[in-house]
């Protein structure tokens, strides 16, 4: 496995400068937001070659949801995540993070009913995935379906959700992202659906159960790490909470070492 981070506001904001700092506090990959990598691209490879951090990964940065309710939205997203999918695989990566949606809508909170069925739900995001999943293919590349909590979305909460999706599409190229953080709230044991659904997962994301840095809060690292050993999980796992402390970055970079003993 590989230890990865997102982009973080204390970081560097020249793309060379934070390639290096990445490498140099301990990280070995970034998941780069998906925006940045089609903006950038020349400047990415670059600052990559000469600071010798991997890109794992493209998260965010298109114009909709894959189930978005809103049809020129949704197609508009598909049409940046073919062009993302494409340039992850020129830099070396190895797929795009892609949840149903994320702030949409939720059952949680009023008014309660969906603008939308449940059967138009899975329908758009069938839809999606099946324009994708060809592209992906095409670049040797993966997309990562990343359930999300019930107070985030209202499609795909449960890992056994997104893999509902993945056998109905009979997708080749689409697996799961299991976030922690996510999982600790809709599953009911991290560890055992990671090895019910092993076959699925191809990325990992990290938080602590309130989204703050690994070792503040009380998910089992050791235990879930040891747990993806076990079902023969090799990709990168990569660290999307936020950050508290009263120095940000110090708070950070101490939370490098804790991940890294699990490693």
């Amino acid at each position: 496995m590989i230890l990865g981070t997102q982009d973080k506001d204390f970081f560097p904001a020249d793309l060379k400068e934070k390639f290096a700092f990445i490498k140099e506090i301990g990280f070995d990959c970034f998941e780069i937001d998906g925006k940045v990598l089609t903006d950038h691209v020349q400047e990415v490879k670059e600052a990559a070659r000469s600071s010798g951090l991997k890109i794992s990964s493209a998260c965010g940065g298109y114009r909709g949801w894959i189930g978005d309710f809103i049809e020129e939205r949704r197609l508009n997203g598909i049409a940046d995540l073919k062009e993302i999918l494409k340039l992850i695989s020129e830099v070396g990566g190895t797929g795009v993070v892609v949840p149903a949606a994320w702030g949409m809508f939720t059952y949680r909170l009023p008014p309660m009913t969906s603008p939308r069925s449940v059967k138009g739900d899975r329908a758009a995001i069938l839809d999606s995935l099946s324009q994708l999943d060809p592209v992906a293919k095409e670049y040797g590349v993966y997309l990562y379906l990343e359930p999300l909590n019930r107070y985030q979305d209202h499609m795909l909460n449960t890992i056994s959700d997104a893999v509902s999706i993945i056998d109905e599409g009979g997708f080749e190229r689409v697996k799961i992202t299991g976030d922690f953080y996510h999982m600790a709230i809709e599953e009911d044991d991290i560890s055992e659906s990671l090895k019910k659904y092993a076959k699925y997962y191809g990325h990992i994301h990290i938080a602590e159960n309130h989204r703050y840095q690994p070792g503040t809060g009380s998910i089992d690292f050791a235990r879930h790490m040891n747990t993806l050993k076990e079902i023969g999980y090799e990709g990168a796992v990569v660290n999307e909470g936020r950050v508290r402390g009263e120095n940000p970055l110090e708070a950070y970079k101490a939370s490098i070492p804790y991940m890294r003993q699990f490693i």
